[in-house]
């Protein structure tokens, strides 16, 4: 009779959660969502027995208030005209890179960066499309989101240097009023919203573009 295998070592499982984790982000609706991200962030911190530094974390985003009894998904709905699972799935990248967990597919030079951030300003001060951020950009350092082109998708851009905040530019593309009950998108492909970084108060650390501005909660779409 043959003996059963002996168990995985702990690296393995670890190596195998961080994988999990990073295809979960890029893909969060095939995955299940916030709470999928939620399970495998549980299951990792307790391989690294993290648990008391995950506990504070929790309480420091709820403190910035990016996270709510409705979580992640809740504190992007008081800011975005919906609570984009990929928006959401950015938080929890942050969180992975604060760890050493998220795994870039590829990194701006410090220069890249360090241009990036000075015009941000500029950036979100006229209406940007998909196709215009990735022509400017280039590919992302993580594509949050699904690769189809008319879908909502956010796109973040790191620096090499892992204590440099990562750069977000949440994408949306939607109906033209919350009544409707087929998905039928109102552009030819997504637009930019926002741009996001930094780790103060939630809402502040988005700086939106008019289209942003006019679609956020509260806010008079046109």
């Amino acid at each position: 009779m043959t003996p059963p295998p002996m168990p995985r070592s702990s690296t393995e499982i670890r190596a195998y959660l961080k994988d999990q984790l990073n295809q979960a982000l890029r893909r969060p609706g095939m995955f299940g969502g916030e709470t999928a991200l939620r399970l495998l962030f549980d299951h990792l911190v307790y391989a690294e027995h993290r648990e008391q530094e995950w506990a504070q974390t929790m309480r420091t985003l709820e403190s910035r208030g990016a996270f709510n009894s409705l979580g992640v998904t809740g504190a992007f709905r008081t800011v975005l005209p919906d609570a984009g699972e990929d928006g959401v799935a950015s938080v929890y990248a942050e969180l992975a890179h604060d760890r050493g967990w998220l795994l870039a597919d590829r990194t701006l030079t410090a220069g890249e960066y360090g241009s990036l951030r000075r015009e941000l300003i500029a950036w979100t001060a006229h209406d940007r499309t998909l196709t215009e951020v990735q022509e400017a950009l280039g590919p992302p350092s993580v594509l949050l989101g699904g690769t189809n082109p008319f879908y909502g998708k956010t796109l973040a851009y790191m620096s090499a240097q892992a204590t440099e905040p990562i750069i977000f530019l949440h994408l949306w593309n939607g109906t033209s009023g919350s009544r409707e009950t087929t998905w039928h998108p109102i552009y030819d492909e997504p637009v930019l919203l926002a741009i996001r970084f930094g780790k103060g108060a939630f809402a502040d650390t988005f700086t939106f573009t008019p289209e942003g501005s006019r679609r956020r909660p509260g806010g008079t779409a046109a």
